[in-house]
């Protein structure tokens, strides 16, 4: 199968406290579990990984691979907010979508595509739901 490599970066990050949580996190989400987190007021938050990309039988593209969520059609990478409790364990609170049929068809052939969105919605809360263009620059 062919590899597509990410690169994902979230700017505008919300900060370590906002909306009664402490101590936030955001991470790309392995399977159910968060990965790569960075603290809520760094400058950014970059994550890099590879999906497997497939045909489909009606020669449609698909998406494979641990960070892969959602079924055949619309499949999706989730960032995941939590909060980094005493002890190290990270609780989630929010997700945000990132939708995988939004990239250009031209990145998937070449095999490499970037992100760049930011993560701090208009009332100063972490982005969350399904982020599309032009929440989110594909290239």
């Amino acid at each position: 199968m062919p590899s597509l490599s990410l690169r994902i970066i979230g700017r505008d990050l919300p900060g370590r406290e906002c909306g009664g949580y402490r101590d936030i996190q955001v991470a790309v989400q392995r399977g159910r579990e968060p990965e790569g987190a960075v603290p809520g007021d760094a400058a950014e938050a970059v994550w890099e990984f590879t999906v497997e990309t497939v045909a489909t039988p009606d020669g449609a593209r698909d998406f494979r691979g641990p960070h892969v969520h959602g079924r055949r059609g619309v499949r999706f990478l989730y960032l995941t907010w939590g909060e980094l409790l005493p002890g190290g364990t990270f609780t989630m609170f929010r997700r945000a979508k990132l939708m995988l049929d939004d990239l250009p068809p031209q990145a998937v052939e070449r095999g490499a595509a970037e992100a760049e969105l930011g993560l701090t919605d208009p009332c100063g809360m972490p982005v969350c739901a399904t982020v599309r263009p032009p929440g989110i620059t594909w290239r």
